[in-house]
């Protein structure tokens, strides 16, 4: 068998064709960047509405969101607020301090003056750069505060 040609012409071609493979081996996977995982957090209160007001309730938000699949995964709980939680509600794109538009609502698992709310939500790519900016918060609203009791500003940090 004969691996080598004295054929200027498929000696050109032959190392074209084993370049190439080899470029195309180490190519980065595009998908790599999109491996990436974040740690999502967050406190809430009274003081961080707009505009604010005087509850003595807070809320505590945690999660991971995964960048490859868009799934947010989110752990949120409250305590003292003045009457039961009616809504929790996510809102941007928006800074801290500023009101923005509704983006969802999340599923209450545990209502009360204290209670939670945990699950899992898949991010349109519109919605992934406003977590990833920061620029994402959450609300908890009550009888009392229709509005918005507490606000907590949700921060996403890479893993």
């Amino acid at each position: 068998m004969k691996f080598f040609s004295r054929n200027p012409l498929k000696l050109l071609i032959g190392a074209a064709l084993i370049v190439s493979t080899v470029f195309v081996s180490c190519d980065k996977n595009d998908d790599d960047v999109n491996d990436q995982t974040y740690t999502t957090a967050g406190n809430a209160s009274g003081t961080q509405m707009n505009p604010s007001n005087t509850s003595t309730a807070s809320g505590t938000l945690t999660g991971t969101y995964n960048a490859n699949t868009n799934v947010w995964q989110y752990t949120i709980s409250w305590s003292n607020l003045t009457t039961t939680a009616g809504l929790v509600q996510v809102y941007g794109p928006a800074a801290v301090g500023v009101n923005a538009s509704l983006l969802f609502p999340l599923s209450i698992t545990t209502p009360g003056v204290s209670g939670s709310a945990n699950g899992s939500v898949t991010l349109t790519d519109a919605q992934e750069a406003i977590l990833l900016a920061n620029n994402m918060y959450y609300t908890i609203s009550s009888a009392t505060y229709a509005g918005g009791e507490i606000r907590g500003q949700v921060t996403a940090t890479s893993n």
